[in-house]
């Protein structure tokens, strides 16, 4: 009965005060809502940074001729390396931990179908590749090792080069010229996106490896390996394994020069990114903390203020018997109708906002993934709020 009476006093009190209710209500929603907005945000991008990743292919390492310099933004290396060869990805092959190796060339080449042409990146890799870096296809079929091996002119196409030549009609079947060289369209891949580095996956032209360093690209080196590893557990030995066999066949450990290759590692790039996008989570949830920590604030203002009002209220009720608890409880309860009411509020109005941020501008954002996290802003403003009332009435009365 008593808390049932609090609260009907609680209700009566905040809406004898309209406007200093609105205002402290206020506090707490936006508070609220900007840590649903900013959590979702960097929720969101974190998750689709780490689905990036994963698209890459699972259990992979990329061998890449020459040393790797980082660049804002990507990846570059320096001048011309010729010193990873088709062998090396065949001998790595052998190994007992790594389960598929795809070499990989590519270059960028105009193409054309009938009156209509585009430039695009032309990849000469080898029949592991889809594998290896989890590419799908949609339509027709990947060349064989038997194809590759007998160099033969056939092509599969990302579905930007679709796009663009064929205006989406199925290209299957189709012949066109990359360069000067006439390919047979033999398959059309699933769309696959924009990468970590920005690149369209889609804008690519697959054919066999042979064809492309004999009669496309002229040249006898390749530019990378794919190496998918046969779990996650092996891939710091396999990485330390290639590393060894690269070096050997390489004469590199009798001259002891360095390595005139780059190991990356898929799990070393997925720890990486999740430590950046976590850092970046952390980052804007505590700054729009700061905004419900001032909504907190705020309701402790208005308490105190209330306490200072209702001097001679608090007076009457002891005198009539209330005691300290009694009226701890009066304004704790005032306070936590206020918190909650305005929580509530703040978690609907946050996730319709994200919503409206997705829907506007495609963005990846996870507004469920944020209640957690508001939650213990929530208590944290409650315990705050509640610790320091009684404190402040009593000193009062």
């Amino acid at each position: 009965m008593k808390i049932a009476r609090s609260v009907k006093i609680s209700r009566k009190q905040l809406l004898a005060h309209k406007m200093r209710t609105a205002l402290a209500l206020t506090g707490i929603i936006i508070g609220v809502s900007a840590v649903i907005v900013m959590v979702a945000i960097g929720k969101g991008a974190q998750n689709e940074v780490l689905g990036k990743i994963e698209a890459m292919g699972t259990n992979l390492i990329i061998v890449n001729a020459g040393q790797v310099r980082k660049s804002p933004g990507r990846m570059q290396i320096r001048g011309t390396v010729t010193t990873l060869r088709l062998e090396d990805a065949e001998a790595l092959q052998q190994a007992l931990i790594i389960e598929r190796a795809a070499p990989v060339q590519s270059k960028k080449m105009q193409v054309k179908f009938g009156h209509l042409s585009t430039n695009t990146t032309i990849v000469g890799t080898s029949v592991e590749f889809p594998e290896v870096r989890n590419f799908r296809l949609e339509k027709g079929f990947f060349f064989s090792e038997k194809e590759n091996r007998a160099s033969r002119r056939v092509a599969v196409l990302g579905q930007t080069i679709v796009d663009n030549l064929f205006d989406g009609a199925n290209p299957v079947g189709e012949t066109i010229r990359i360069g000067r060289v006439p390919f047979l369209v033999i398959g059309v891949m699933e769309a696959k996106g924009v990468d970590l580095n920005g690149v369209d996956q889609d804008d690519q032209i697959f054919i066999p490896i042979q064809t492309a360093l004999r009669r496309v690209f002229n040249q006898d080196y390749i530019a990378s390996i794919n190496i998918q590893v046969v779990s996650q557990d092996k891939m710091a030995a396999a990485q330390q394994q290639i590393r060894q066999a690269l070096r050997e066949r390489h004469r590199l450990d009798k001259s002891d020069k360095p390595d005139d290759f780059t190991i990356q590692n898929q799990t070393e790039l997925l720890e990486t990114q999740r430590e950046t996008t976590g850092a970046f989570t952390a980052l804007i949830t505590s700054i729009a903390g700061i905004s419900l920590l001032v909504g907190g604030i705020g309701i402790l203002a208005i308490m105190l203020i209330a306490i200072r009002e209702r001097t001679h209220e608090i007076g009457l009720r002891m005198a009539v018997g209330a005691t300290r608890k009694d009226i701890s409880v009066q304004f704790v309860l005032e306070a936590a109708m206020l918190s909650i009411g305005g929580g509530v509020m703040g978690l609907l109005i946050g996730i319709i906002v994200s919503v409206i941020i997705a829907a506007a501008t495609e963005w990846a954002l996870s507004s469920f993934t944020a209640f957690h996290d508001v939650f213990v802003c929530l208590f944290a403003d409650h315990r705050f709020v509640f610790w320091r009332l009684p404190g402040a009435q009593s000193r009062r009365t």
